[in-house]
């Protein structure tokens, strides 16, 4: 099984994740199916193709070399962007007057019309939400037919989707480039990453933000639809309850991170998925906890729902 999908449907190039694999199969898979159309015809070029779908940035770096001179331009779907209900596309290559690079595409083909969960991470610093998310995102992937977790940062904390595999490898060089990245949580911020939340319109998606109950997260937060309250320190759980009522969110969890613990605790998991998860540490892989696994099949039943 590759663990990269590609294939062709008029001319939008629909791709995603498979198979869970590091990065360097990933290329490795997403080369060898790219020359398999090229080979067969599949992918004879033309004056446009609209790529739609997840890809890290290794595969976006692939498919560009290898059709960016079939075809006359190359546009990427931005969920983040656009007339709600319709994809819309940034033109991202272009060889043609025809097509000016960062032209936006609205094609025909709506998105579903639902508002599809928009799930926000939250709580106080340090409580292991980023490790958390990205746990989470690999416990969803590892769900069959379950949807690609579309990943929003909006917290400039420099920690991006990256951080947590680059943290297992090498964490010095992660905290280094973290600092580099690292921006003021201003305004502009909040209503820019608010605007990215208020476009997504994926199957699934999932929102990291910062850990103050602040006016710029309630600016963010506002515009999604679920919240799951991740917390170190149990006192201040009520706080961010309350901060999320207060938005309109529904509440799907309520986590302790227990950074002493040895095992992950379930209390319940329905109306809301409450317990504990254990040793929320940078670099380390969650997504086999049991508190995790638990949170990703919540996350996927919203996403049926």
């Amino acid at each position: 099984m590759s663990t990269y999908n590609i294939s062709l449907e008029g001319d939008i190039l629909k791709v995603g994740f498979a198979k869970p694999a590091h990065g360097d199969q990933i290329v490795k898979d997403a080369a060898a199916r790219l020359d398999e159309m090229i080979a067969s015809g599949e992918l004879s070029g033309g004056k446009l193709l609209m790529i739609d779908g997840p890809a890290s940035l290794p595969v976006c770096y692939l498919i560009a070399h290898k059709v960016s001179e079939l075809y006359s331009a190359i546009a990427i779907f931005d969920p983040k962007i656009g007339r709600k209900g319709y994809k819309t596309f940034i033109t991202a290559v272009s060889h043609t007057p025809a097509y000016k690079i960062g032209e936006i595409i609205e094609t025909n083909e709506p998105q579903k019309d639902k508002i599809n969960p928009k799930v926000v991470i939250c709580g106080p610093r340090k409580s292991g939400k980023s490790c958390l998310r990205e746990g989470l995102k690999q416990a969803v992937i590892g769900i069959e037919g379950a949807p690609y977790p579309y990943v929003i940062t909006a917290c400039p904390d420099g920690e991006g989707a990256w951080f947590s595999e680059a943290a297992q490898r090498d964490p010095e060089l992660a905290m280094q480039l973290k600092e580099e990245y690292k921006a003021k949580f201003t305004d502009e911020f909040a209503k820019l990453a608010a605007g990215w939340v208020r476009s997504a319109n994926t199957p699934l998606n999932i929102i990291d933000v910062g850990g103050k109950t602040s006016e710029q997260n309630r600016v963010i937060m506002r515009e999604a639809t679920h919240a799951v309250i991740l917390s170190g320190e149990k006192e201040k759980i009520p706080e961010w309850q309350e901060f999320c009522e207060s938005l309109g969110l529904k509440v799907v969890a309520i986590i302790y991170s227990d950074i002493d613990g040895e095992r992950d605790v379930i209390e319940e998991e329905a109306p809301v998925l409450t317990g504990s998860v254990h040793c929320l540490e940078r670099g380390e892989d969650v997504s086999g906890r049991e508190m995790v696994k638990a949170l990703a099949r919540v996350l996927v039943g919203l996403s049926r729902g």
